[in-house]
């Protein structure tokens, strides 16, 4: 679906994936609240300008939050480099091999 494409009926929808109306209404809730989609009296939903710019808003805010600083661990802890990361798996046959980080210290020798 495209800006201002109209949201299939909340029938249809129930109805292909047999889910109750409610839920599927109560959805289609969500995402007017979330600003993605209006409500046009009489002609149905359908999808806001500026719908795609927001949900990639959102998940590049998860990502950055909730996912990289996991993966920066993980980088960290390999003891990977950028250039590594960069030719995927195909370690570059100049750099020398990294070594990975030394384990942090126990609690009681901190």
């Amino acid at each position: 679906l495209k800006e201002g494409d109209p949201l299939p009926s909340v029938r249809n929808v129930a109805a292909e994936y047999r889910v109750n109306p409610l839920t599927v209404l109560k959805g289609y809730q969500q995402l007017v609240d979330e600003g993605l989609v209006e409500t046009r009296r009489g002609r149905g939903m359908f999808i806001n300008a500026g719908a795609r710019s927001l949900l990639l808003q959102g998940e590049r805010q998860k990502f950055l939050g909730e996912e990289w600083p996991r993966i920066q661990a993980t980088i960290q802890r390999l003891g990977l480099r950028a250039e590594e990361l960069l030719n995927g798996s195909r370690p570059s046959s100049k750099a020398a091999p990294s070594k990975p980080a030394k384990p942090d210290p126990p609690e009681e020798e901190r």
